[in-house]
């Protein structure tokens, strides 16, 4: 069980470092499941392509 919670604790180590989770969010009130699931595509976007290049080498 607690490897997949370090999966998870780096994950949300990667979305925090967009700095939406982590600090004040400071555009409307609406706009924030926009935004915060966009980041959480991204990171998953470029967890994608490490996997997709790891494979490749």
């Amino acid at each position: 069980m607690s490897s997949a919670r370090i999966g998870v604790e780096h994950l949300i180590c990667r979305v925090k470092t967009f700095r939406v989770a982590s600090d004040r969010f400071r555009l409307a009130r609406h706009r924030y499941r926009q935004v915060i699931m966009t980041v959480c595509g991204l990171v998953r976007l470029h967890l994608n392509s490490d996997k997709i290049l790891s494979h490749n080498i």
